[in-house]
């Protein structure tokens, strides 16, 4: 989903490397309106990113992201269980359980900036989305030794492009939720050999 934040794409070896989300240090949200008048935001709790960097061709990096579904948590229990009902990502079907992003195409923007193009899967569908990457221009050691280096990526997807169409027409004519969804994908990521020490 939305998918991997992820400055991820910012060469810093000189050679390609694999760089895998460090759950403890990374977030992604989303917010969505309620009512027209406020927003609603939430997470997904359970999710993997994989980022490979290639620092001599930045073009052939890569970023996968898979994120659990039922995983969803909106700090309210009845609203989250709404959400994985047939309503909305009907969790209960084994194809709505994990949404993903693939990369396809990385496009540097500035030192610090990055446009990574790719196929979001969320309920079946598959769209091309772009994920704006903002991050460390390189990475650091932390006190352990390990290599790191962290960021955000943001986009925005229609949630009805993906059979999410659940809604409730106001007395006053709008809509009680929001079609567009803001995703931010915050996070550290570390060396993947580093993980094994």
């Amino acid at each position: 989903s939305a998918l991997a934040g992820i400055a991820l794409l910012i060469p810093s070896l000189t050679q390609a490397a694999t760089w895998k989300s460090d759950p403890t240090h990374a977030s992604i949200q989303f917010a969505v309106s309620h009512l027209m008048v406020s927003t609603v935001r939430g997470n997904f709790d359970t999710f993997d990113v994989t980022v490979i960097i290639d620092d001599t061709d930045l073009s052939k990096s890569s970023v996968e992201v898979s994120i659990d579904v039922a995983s969803v948590n909106t700090r309210n229990e009845k609203r989250d269980g709404h959400l994985k009902s047939p309503d909305f990502f009907n969790v209960a079907e084994e194809a709505n359980k994990t949404m993903t992003f693939k990369s396809k195409k990385v496009e540097k923007v500035s030192d610090t900036e990055y446009n990574v193009t790719g196929d979001f899967t969320l309920m079946g569908v598959t769209k091309e989305v772009v994920l704006n990457v903002k991050g460390s221009p390189k990475a650091m050691k932390d006190p352990y030794g390990k290599s790191r280096m962290g960021g955000s990526a943001t986009t925005t997807i229609n949630r009805t492009d993906y059979g999410l169409k659940y809604n409730s027409v106001l007395d006053t004519g709008g809509v009680a939720i929001g079609e567009e969804v803001e995703i931010t994908i915050d996070l550290e990521l570390v060396q993947a050999e580093d993980q094994k020490m």
